[in-house]
């Protein structure tokens, strides 16, 4: 997983609540379970006039060009703006892997969905909770045609605004050492595989009938 200290991006402001997995990830791409190669079918019933289907080549598709992610002015954007119960409906791990996919690396929103605020962190991406009178004034700043930026120094659980000005967001100690160090739970766990051997020799000399 890659590590995630500080990032500067592009807003994508998609002013929508309750955008649930299956927006996210339509549920005909979930054979897949590679992690890879899903940023091209991310919002995939919004982003395209024609309908999609695993395998198909995207780049041929035809867009949608009243979706916020095909509008010029977003082009290159990585980090995603919303609204409340971002994420929610079914616990798809193919949600996140599609943002990330995409480029991705930070969700602000006022709510996030349960199962797809843990997965979030066990990919890479970094979910902010904001108030809604703050999202109000990201989305004001991202939708006046200009386009806007900001930077997440996630060490310092600070947003440093263009003009200068910080505020803080709040973020689990843990989940935040494991974004700072790039570990999964897969990555967490080899931390301690001597720790892990050790204990696998003890048990076949405490239990050798289990082996």
């Amino acid at each position: 997983m890659e590590q995630f200290t500080q990032h500067t991006g592009l807003i994508l402001p998609l002013d929508r609540a309750n955008v649930d997995t299956d927006a996210i990830i339509p549920k005909q791409y979930l054979k897949s379970i590679k992690r890879t190669g899903f940023g091209p079918t991310l919002f995939d019933d919004w982003r395209y006039v024609t309908v999609g289907e695993p395998g198909m080549d995207h780049s041929k598709r035809v867009l949608n060009s009243e979706f916020v992610l095909n509008q010029p002015e977003f082009v290159g954007a990585s980090i995603l703006l919303a609204r409340k119960n971002f994420g929610c409906g079914s616990s798809r791990e193919h949600a996140v892997w599609a943002l990330v996919g995409y480029g991705f690396r930070v969700v602000i929103a006022p709510s996030f969905a349960d199962i797809f605020f843990n997965n979030s962190f066990k990919s890479g991406l970094l979910p902010i909770v904001l108030d809604n009178e703050m999202v109000d004034f990201l989305f004001d700043k991202s939708l006046s045609g200009q386009g806007y930026s900001l930077t997440v120094n996630l060490e310092k659980q600070q947003i440093v605004l263009p003009s200068g000005d910080t505020f803080a967001f709040d973020v689990d100690h843990y989940r935040k050492y494991c974004l700072l160090n790039g570990l999964d739970d897969i990555a967490l766990t080899l931390k301690h595989t001597d720790a892990i051997k050790a204990y696998e020799e003890q048990r076949k000399q405490e239990a050798p009938w289990l082996f």
